[in-house]
């Protein structure tokens, strides 16, 4: 108590698991007796000894544990040596100036890491440099202080992994775990303890091949996760998967700077019916009608194939449209797909005619001029809906009217 004076730095230290530096601040006043700011206490703890202080910093990533006692100069601090002895714990001004380094290097980029955003690296080169499983969604290094992330559309979608980019610039990042319930272990944990951990997200377009670097990125601080609902493997029963909220740091690529779509991937249309789940987000995505909305999709794409135009299916800067092509002077077409039934044709118009004018506004930035297209099992039943779509600038159309669609005109 005797050593504490005004003006002296300190750093906050947590222990645990995930021991490290977490804040610095200094103290502005000398030690004191007496009763406490109660704020800062679960219960009252009656009178005490307590020095007031002020927090500078804290930090968004934690400084681990190792990374201090991988430092020559921090061989014989206290801290790493008897952490349960008395505490505060002194630091000679080596080891404070080996202290501020790692916090220093934390804040800023990791001098180690050297690829930059939009860069594009090998998979295999880039676990061979950085660490971390070549197998997975989520790669936890255990040589470096990274976290990476790979997200792709194209392989993800068979899987129930619908990763999105939002207006914000924020991105929400679907856990791993391919069938029953997610849950918040092994890669899904890492990335939820990423700040205890001191561990950097680093966030990849692409699973196999050549990946493209889209930044580093954090949880958010005030929803870092939710929960949501999406099929199994192959179309199975819904179950509960974890969607990560990622907000961007430092020099990120944003969607709007990303080209729209990918080449078509078609989905296979023999999957194992599964009776309709009342709680079903999208009911074209279950059953009987999964298997018909592919159909219709994939032979629409064919189509589209055949006027010689290019086929898209959503990258991972895309809304989650179904279907989309240009022309050959680059004017994109967006489509939503959606089969009907006498008991669902009601529903199935109102859901299919309300995404393809949000993928259509989505898009509007980042191609001027987007055509939007609703393609339906069948002529609805009211032709009402043929006039509605028509008002607000939509093609509906079913098989049997492909020449209106390409032709872009109203059906």
């Amino acid at each position: 108590m005797d050593d504490v004076a005004s003006g002296d730095d300190f750093v906050l230290w947590v222990g645990g698991p995930n021991a490290g530096v977490v804040a610095y601040g200094h103290f502005t006043g000398i030690a004191q007796y007496g009763q406490p700011d109660l704020d800062y206490w679960a219960e009252d703890p009656g009178p005490r000894h307590f020095v007031p202080l002020v927090v500078d910093k804290w930090l968004d990533l934690r400084v681990p544990k190792a990374r201090l006692a991988a430092d020559a100069r921090m061989a014989e601090a206290s801290i790493l040596r008897q952490p349960f002895a008395g505490n505060p714990h002194r630091l000679t001004d080596e080891q404070w100036q080996a202290t501020h380094d790692a916090i220093k290097a934390q804040e800023g980029e990791d001098p180690d890491w050297d690829l930059n955003p939009g860069d594009e690296i090998r998979r295999v080169d880039l676990h061979a440099r950085y660490g971390g499983s070549s197998q997975n969604g989520i790669a936890t290094s255990g040589i470096t202080d990274n976290i990476l992330i790979f997200t792709a559309a194209s392989s993800g979608h068979q899987h129930g992994y619908y990763d999105t980019w939002n207006e914000d610039g924020t991105f929400h990042y679907t856990g791993e775990g391919q069938t029953g319930d997610q849950k918040m272990i092994r890669g899904n944990k890492a990335i939820l303890e990423h700040r205890e951990t001191g561990k950097r997200l680093r966030l990849f377009d692409g699973a196999r091949g050549t990946v493209r670097y889209l930044g580093e990125w954090t949880l958010d601080p005030d929803q870092p996760f939710s929960e949501d609902e999406a099929p199994a493997t192959g179309g199975g029963d819904l179950r509960k998967v974890i969607r990560f909220h990622l907000v961007p740091i430092k020099a990120t690529i944003s969607a709007p700077e990303v080209e729209i779509g990918q080449d078509y991937v078609a989905p296979d249309e023999t999957v194992v019916p599964a009776p309709t789940t009342p709680s079903a987000p999208d009911p074209d995505l279950m059953g009987r009608n999964l298997s018909t909305h592919r159909r219709l999709q994939n032979a629409l794409a064919e189509e589209a194939q055949k006027r010689g135009l290019a086929a898209l299916s959503p990258d991972v800067s895309d809304p989650d449209f179904d279907l989309a092509w240009r022309d050959a002077g680059g004017r994109l077409t967006v489509c939503e797909v959606k089969s009907l039934t006498p008991a669902n044709e009601a529903r199935q118009l109102r859901a299919g005619l309300g995404q393809v004018l949000d993928y259509q506004d989505q898009l509007s930035d980042r191609a001027p001029g987007v055509s939007a297209v609703l393609w339906v099992e069948r002529e609805p039943t009211e032709a009402r809906w043929i006039d509605l779509c028509r008002r607000v600038g939509v093609i509906l159309a079913w098989p049997g009217q492909e020449e209106s669609v390409f032709a872009g005109g109203q059906s």
